[in-house]
């Protein structure tokens, strides 16, 4: 497959408000896999593979968010396909 691998870090209001849940549905939605985690400084953490321009439309979900969330700064990395996921989880 002509897979990638996208890194993404998440600062804003992101925490407390769905924003892993919905990111988790979108992700699925667009037949991504992968994992999104909280992290102890407030931001989000997400790894998704999958092809190029899904993960782009996951890119543009996450800069926007869920209603309540506020996106202040998206960090993304673009990386090759490691094809080690099986669906798209939520970290702990």
């Amino acid at each position: 497959m002509n897979n990638t691998r996208q890194e993404l870090r998440i600062r804003g209001r992101v925490q407390g408000v769905f924003y892993r849940v919905s990111v988790q549905r979108e992700a699925q939605r667009l037949g991504l896999t992968g994992w999104v985690r909280n992290c102890s400084d407030g931001s989000v953490e997400l790894v998704a593979e999958g092809s190029r321009q899904n993960c782009e439309n996951l890119l543009e979900y996450c800069r926007r968010g869920p209603r309540g969330a506020h996106v202040e700064e998206v960090e993304s990395r673009w990386a090759p396909a490691s094809e080690s996921f099986d669906g798209f989880a939520i970290r702990h």
